[in-house]
């Protein structure tokens, strides 16, 4: 366990905890927020935990979700604050780290940004949700069924079902633990992929029909704009695990997703099943993330976006 005995003691000596993660939360995000916030709470700590956005309708069936809030008294002040899953402060909000008397940046990011006061970084674990289990493990804690129903999404999310190449035999293993401690596997497969909203599906209907594959056909995308959001009543939080459907393609190599998030700019995000390497892409465009998934946003309209990163993949993949 990274830094566990640092860690530890901060733990042991705090009262008042912030929990965060980065904004457009996915699964690992959420379920590392709040398994840990989850098992502070049962230690006897006050706990705040936030995300600037709101959570993907998908992971409502998380326990503690309701105790999430999007908006912080900038007068409060923490004990120890938990930067989970952020890659860069400024994902989470660089406000945090003023408020914090001791700040844990917890992640598996390469590359991650060496913000806080204890750097708990493995860019070898397969989520943060397995890093949150090595923390309550060096506690000493006992892993409750709620607590233990954040971790298994966040490693099940992470993994894409355990079929990504980061679905190691640790990932295996705590999963397989937190069954053993009352996870239903079943209940929360269906929670995340069988319980969509019909706006969900409506902009996907719209969404696909903008497939575009490259002339190698080994890069391929889709894209939502706004005027798809205007159409169908949809949110940003309906696209989650839509960049999906181009991977699935046979021998595309990176999918791409485009989600306009204004009238002059797209946030771009990559798949890659290893070939290239997407998370040194985003960052050359100003973003990050990992070898197989990451992103950046980009400025510029549709046609211009997918001629600047359809162009610059082509030519990766030509290496």
């Amino acid at each position: 366990m990274i830094r566990a005995e640092q860690i530890v003691a901060a733990i042991r000596g705090g009262k008042t905890f912030l929990v965060a993660s980065h904004q457009s939360p996915d699964g690992d995000a959420l379920g590392s927020t709040l398994a840990l916030a989850l098992a502070l709470r049962e230690m006897g700590k006050n706990v705040v935990a936030y995300n600037q956005d709101s959570i993907p309708t998908d992971y409502l069936f998380l326990p503690g979700c309701q105790t999430l809030v999007n908006t912080v008294d900038p007068a409060l002040r923490f004990d120890v604050g938990f930067v989970l899953d952020a890659g860069e402060l400024a994902r989470a909000g660089s406000w945090i780290r003023g408020c914090c008397d001791c700040l844990i940046n917890v992640d598996h990011h390469p590359h991650s940004e060496n913000f806080g006061d204890i750097h708990a970084v493995d860019d070898q674990a397969s989520a943060t949700g397995v890093l949150i289990h090595r923390i309550l493990t060096a506690m000493e804690w006992p892993v409750s069924s709620s607590v233990a129903s954040c971790i298994y999404t966040a490693i099940l999310s992470d993994t894409g079902s355990f079929r990504y190449s980061n679905a190691d035999r640790e990932a295996f293993a705590v999963a397989g633990e937190m069954v053993e401690l009352g996870v239903d596997p079943w209940s929360i497969s269906s929670g995340l992929y069988e319980s969509q909203e019909q706006e969900r599906l409506r902009l996907l209907a719209l969404a696909l029909p903008t497939l575009k594959i490259s002339p190698s056909g080994t890069c391929a995308s889709i894209a939502v704009t706004l005027d798809m959001y205007r159409q169908t009543c949809a949110q940003p939080v309906h696209t989650d695990r839509f960049v999906n459907y181009p991977r699935s393609i046979r021998n595309v190599e990176v999918a791409i997703f485009f989600r306009q998030i204004d009238e002059g700019s797209f946030k771009v995000g990559f798949r890659s099943k290893g070939q290239v390497d997407v998370g040194a892409l985003a960052r050359e465009l100003g973003g990050g993330g990992h070898h197989n998934a990451a992103g950046a946003t980009v400025s510029g309209q549709l046609s211009e976006v997918e001629a600047l990163v359809f162009g610059r993949i082509e030519q990766l993949l030509a290496n």
